[in-house]
């Protein structure tokens, strides 16, 4: 198989070669591009390829068989997850929510092909975005305070529609751009990196599921939360702007909010015994 190609560090790792596990079958059709991995986690791996032709880049997320389970649970197992994430992914496009496009899947060797958003995670953004701030000037930074107002928006949108994403991070949050430069934080100039515009796209809804309680909800956005503050220490201040856009974004929104409240007391409490 021929090398993987290159890619910008800035958006994804440098490519592992030879590849370190048995591919998935579809990645081994000659009319794929030599797939790269760009990441793998506890439940699966993601691959970026090229889908029907080779001027069509996407990203394969594969979820492998795990040896420990028995394979009649762990096949029972994959298929509901790749299931119920295709469904969710659709429920999302037809609702208007910025999603990447499902291409194809197949639930039985355990892969769904989705659309490869070009573009930096949120949190690449943002840390970008505050190495060019001062630290006194970080909570009146417009350009911040924009992106951040999207974000609430967009997680609002999400809610309204009875999806939950269940790991809402700034790095499952990308910015889809236009802009090469925009696209790779290492290349832009300081006029590029500052802009943060494009839409907000939500991936990674492994672990979404339905939901309407504003319970649910509520641990959403205390997840977020807690994220954003570990990730984003000198932008703390400011997640109040993502709250305030989410609590305009639809009629249930001020009741989940003042359930957060609950979340956050329950949330400390246990920080506090352990």
């Amino acid at each position: 198989m021929a090398a993987p190609r290159s890619i910008s560090p800035s958006v994804t790792p440098q490519p592992q070669a030879p590849h370190q596990f048995p591919l998935p079958p579809i990645l081994e059709n000659s009319s794929s591009s030599p797939p790269l991995l760009i990441t793998q986690g506890a439940e699966g791996r993601l691959y970026k390829t090229t889908y029907l032709t080779p001027d069509l880049p996407c990203a394969l997320k594969h979820r492998p068989s795990k040896p420990w389970r028995h394979p009649t649970l762990d096949q029972r197992l994959t298929r509901h997850r790749i299931l119920s994430e295709a469904r969710i992914l659709a429920k999302c496009r037809r609702d208007g929510i910025r999603v990447p496009t499902l291409y194809a899947l197949d639930e039985t060797a355990g892969w769904l092909m989705l659309e490869w958003i070009s573009g930096p995670t949120v949190r690449a953004a943002i840390n970008d975005r505050l190495s060019h701030v001062t630290p006194q000037a970080v909570e009146q930074d417009a350009t911040l305070r924009h992106l951040l107002s999207r974000i609430g928006a967009a997680i609002g949108k999400l809610h309204k529609i009875g999806i939950v994403h269940g790991d809402l991070t700034t790095s499952n949050l990308m910015l889809s751009l236009s802009s090469p430069s925009l696209a790779n934080p290492d290349t832009a100039t300081h006029q590029d990196a500052v802009s943060l515009e494009g839409d907000v796209v939500i991936i990674d809804l492994g672990l979404a599921s339905g939901s309407m309680q504003d319970e649910d909800r509520a641990v959403d956005l205390y997840v977020l939360e807690r994220a954003f503050g570990s990730t984003h220490p000198r932008a703390e201040c400011l997640f109040d702007v993502v709250l305030d856009a989410y609590r305009e974004s639809f009629k249930q929104a001020p009741i989940v909010l003042k359930r957060l409240q609950d979340v956050r007391m329950r949330g400390r409490k246990r920080s506090m015994l352990g």
